[in-house]
């Protein structure tokens, strides 16, 4: 009995030392490739914003008029690359507003390896590249989906953007892990944390919350915790029967718009 307990400790601290290790290819996934059916039905310019760290992340930039109009900034979940998102992007184009989706680094051929903190810089170097466009924070909606509402969390902070859209949040990666992995010590093990609950208090400005309550992946528990966290003015749209990956439709599309028109 006492070997037999000697050998589950001992795979117990393999699994845990490969979990540390490797936890970022569990996280970040830029060569899953779903979503790719769709084609693309809006025009845009191919566009290669620099970081900080001299990397150029790859950008499509849909323009109608960037002195009249607001700009929508896409920052994409942690799973496959631009195109997976087209069949957002033929439906956000019909909003009288620009958008910019940018690929962060690791994705769609872009150099470099994703970390929290990379994903910050390259976020802010969207925003910098936008401000060099003369577009200025209060014309800039950010958009944050899965993943990404915890880089938009991160940025929105303390800025005066027109608001911020979080599509499937999480409350943190630490509540996220705890999720999946109940059996292993996460709050110690992980590197990236995206803390989007500690963020909500310093983002004060217009936001719009969407979880689909049938969400396999993030719990629906979290948006909604998201939500009521979140400062006034706040808006949520939580369909009963959307997964993770929420339905592009009449009625998500229906409350997009009267949150942009709002704001």
């Amino acid at each position: 009995m006492f070997t037999t307990a000697i050998i589950i400790i001992l795979c117990y601290t393999l699994i845990v030392i490969f979990v540390f290790f490797y936890q970022r290819n569990l996280l970040y996934h830029p060569s899953e490739n779903n979503y790719t059916s769709e084609k693309i039905n809006f025009s845009y310019e191919e566009v290669f914003i620099p970081t900080s760290d001299g990397k150029k992340l790859k950008a499509w930039f849909h323009k109608k008029n960037l002195k009249q109009k607001k700009t929508l900034l896409f920052f994409h979940g942690n799973a496959g690359n631009l195109n997976n998102r087209i069949y957002k992007l033929n439906m956000i184009k019909n909003f009288d507003i620009n958008f910019l989706i940018v690929a962060y680094r690791g994705f769609s051929g872009n150099e470099g390896s994703p970390t929290e903190e990379g994903l910050y810089q390259d976020a802010r170097s969207a925003v910098d590249w936008l401000n060099k466009q003369n577009i200025n924070d209060k014309q800039i909606i950010i958009y944050g989906e899965s993943l990404g509402t915890g880089v938009s969390a991160e940025i929105a902070q303390n800025k005066n953007f027109a608001g911020v859209i979080l599509e499937s949040p999480f409350t943190s990666m630490v509540n996220a892990g705890k999720h999946y992995y109940f059996y292993l010590p996460v709050s110690f093990l992980l590197k990236d944390r995206y803390e989007t609950i500690k963020k909500l208090k310093n983002i004060k400005i217009p936001i719009l919350v969407m979880h689909g309550q049938d969400d396999k992946i993030v719990p629906f528990s979290m948006g909604k915790k998201v939500f009521l966290e979140a400062n006034d003015p706040k808006y949520s749209y939580f369909p009963k029967d959307d997964d993770h990956m929420m339905e592009y439709n009449e009625n998500l599309l229906g409350a997009l718009n009267k949150f942009l028109q709002s704001i």
